[in-house]
């Protein structure tokens, strides 16, 4: 038992959540008998339990887990199941209800841009201060210095305020500091979904570097590629509690066949990563123009995507991504192939593109949809599939398969395209 670096029993964490009522008029007698209300709730905390304006949420309930030195363990789920909750209380950041938590070790957590630093300081000053919060000496923290700064690749920035970086810089440098100060478990969120590609690459090697070391891993992605990658082990979150644990690859197989289909052609995004473009929503149609992610090979499937532009910007196209069940990328296209002139300018405010899915070009089986946007450099892929079926109807033939420029991926199927709306003008 003498490997064991984290222990959870049982843990649970509980909050109160206020609803508001429907707005009346309010009487001078309706605020003082609130006030009473109020001062009663704080003698009495079980008459808020039973106040119908309140209501106990649990975040977590009932999770048990041991975690062996070495370990890196994939932290899995949908959106409000737990994992930043738990990642929260395994960090100290917040006491849990009921359970208990054993950790072994120093813990360097990344939970979100900027995490443990102070605005106002540098770059420089930053790294010696997190050092220091890790328990680390000067001397121990100048070893590693020009090694963090390299792989941060923020030199020019070194002595700005940390306040003034891009939020993309922000994480490079916090990852670095996290990753190369020697902590015996590191916690990661998905908050290096908010870097290129070439960086989350980076830092997936590092993890897996860190890992070999003989150091414990702790990451939460929606990327169920880089948990296969990352971890040997993986945990399967769902309305706060454990669903399954074991092997990386089974459980991201299983969490993707049963999540990716568990909705009703309408998916919802919580996108708060890429600060200047927030996709909202899918909505999924058949030929029928039915909301449904269940669909026959012969025929063509309609994605309206809705997004929000936070300022006017150039240089950005949108992107659908189609993958295989294993994530692996079949087919991607850009709208700016389609329409080069959006990738010069778009103007903020509510937007919707209509995006077609030409019949008996995809076989019958399950597929993966990823969205993304780039501005021909860096690409943000937004960490949350979404998934359809097709079946197979009638006699299914292949299409005909075209062959376009910027096309990439397995098939070269030509996506039909419609001129993006702009729904409101937020100006």
């Amino acid at each position: 038992m003498s490997d064991t670096v984290i222990r959870v029993e049982n843990l649970g964490k509980k909050y109160i959540i206020g609803h508001q009522q429907q707005e009346r008029y309010t009487a001078l007698r309706d605020v003082i008998t609130d006030k009473v209300k109020s001062l009663g709730s704080l003698i009495n905390p079980q008459a808020k339990n039973e106040n119908p304006a309140f209501e106990e949420f649990w975040a977590l309930k009932d999770v048990s887990f041991e975690i062996k030195q070495g370990d890196r363990v994939g932290i899995i789920g949908r959106n409000g199941a737990g994992k930043s909750t738990l990642l929260k209380i395994l960090s100290r950041i917040t006491e849990p209800t009921t359970g208990s938590i054993k950790i072994k070790g120093r813990v360097a957590s990344l939970l979100e841009v900027g995490t443990g630093f102070h605005p106002e300081l540098t770059g420089r000053e930053n790294i010696f201060l997190n050092g220091a919060i890790l328990g680390m000496g000067n001397e121990q923290i100048k070893r590693k210095f020009d090694e963090i700064v390299a792989f941060a690749e923020v030199e020019k920035f070194l002595d700005t305020p940390v306040k003034r970086y891009s939020s993309g810089m922000y994480v490079r440098l916090a990852f670095a500091v996290a990753a190369h100060l020697e902590p015996e478990i590191l916690i990661v969120d998905e908050v290096l979904a908010v870097g290129d590609a070439q960086f989350q690459k980076k830092c997936l090697g590092k993890m897996e570097d860190v890992g070999k070391e003989g150091r414990t891993v702790f990451f939460v992605s929606h990327n169920m590629g880089a948990v296969r990658r990352l971890c040997s082990r993986a945990i399967w979150l769902e309305k706060g509690q454990v669903k399954a644990s074991g092997n990386s690859s089974k459980l991201c197989d299983d969490y993707l066949a049963h999540g990716s289909l568990s909705n009703s052609g309408v998916i919802t995004f919580e996108d708060g990563k890429n600060m200047d473009l927030h996709f909202l929503k899918v909505e999924m149609l058949n030929s029928s123009q039915e909301l449904t992610n269940f669909f026959r090979s012969n025929e063509a499937i309609c994605l309206k995507i809705y997004y929000r532009l936070m300022k006017d910007l150039s240089g950005t196209t949108i992107v659908v991504n189609i993958c295989s069940i294993s994530e692996d990328s079949l087919w991607s296209v850009a709208d700016w192939d389609i329409y080069p002139e959006l990738f010069e300018f778009r103007s903020k405010g509510a937007w919707m593109g209509e995006w077609i899915i030409p019949e008996s070009v995809l076989a019958p089986g399950r597929y993966l949809i990823a969205l993304g946007a780039g501005d021909g450099s860096t690409y943000y892929h937004h960490p949350q599939m979404f998934g359809l079926e097709i079946s197979k109807e009638g006699t299914w033939r292949p299409s005909w398969i075209y062959f376009g420029d910027r096309v990439k991926g397995l098939i070269a199927a030509k996506m039909q395209v419609k001129e993006p709306l702009l729904l409101e003008d937020n100006k």
